[in-house]
């Protein structure tokens, strides 16, 4: 069986530095991503039909991570997948932040520190898929590239923590179960 691949291969005009792209992101945290538009209200913000206009990448790699996780090998198609893949392993480094006898509250400061920690970025000497990234052209595209990540980490940590703990109660075992899962034997 393959890996899933994203859906977001097929878009058009999506800005990239080096081979990384910047794809939309429904959002309200600050930053250079174009912003989709919300939710409406009463939605299920853990089911969203990936043929909505509000669905973007991070509703991807929460919804992809448990199938992907378990490949060691993933063929990359398409500058979405590279996203795909950051979010995985930035998802497992989550989890490796979260214990079970955490209430909320403090997953939540853990989540949010694991995604404002400084962090390397392709063509950093310590980021663990060089190989299969483009470093950034020059001083000014790292710092957008930087601030994109920053972006994305701030809103899979919030979204994963809805999902850790569903209605406030949890932490999710079944989530927990993948704190020993490192994607293509990587982590960030």
């Amino acid at each position: 069986m393959p890996a899933y691949h994203s859906i977001f291969l097929d878009d058009q005009g999506v800005a990239l530095i080096g081979n990384f792209p910047l794809l939309p992101l429904r959002t309200r945290t600050r930053g250079p991503a174009y912003t989709l538009p919300p939710l409406p209200s009463g939605a299920d913000e853990t089911d969203i039909d990936p043929n909505s206009e509000s669905y973007d990448c991070v509703d991807e790699i929460l919804s992809l991570f448990r199938a992907n996780a378990f490949f060691r090998n993933f063929e990359i198609k398409g500058p979405a997948d590279r996203m795909l893949i950051y979010g995985i392993l930035f998802i497992s480094e989550c989890l490796s932040k979260v214990k079970p006898g955490m209430s909320s509250r403090e997953a939540e400061k853990a989540l949010i520190n694991t995604a404002l920690d400084h962090f390397a970025i392709p063509g950093d000497v310590s980021f663990p898929l060089n190989q299969a990234f483009e470093p950034p052209r020059d001083r000014q595209d790292a710092e957008t590239l930087r601030q994109y990540l920053s972006q994305v980490r701030q809103e899979i940590a919030i979204r994963l923590h809805a999902r850790l703990y569903p209605g406030g109660v949890g932490p999710s075992k079944w989530w927990l179960s993948f704190t020993r899962r490192k994607f293509m034997g990587k982590s960030l």
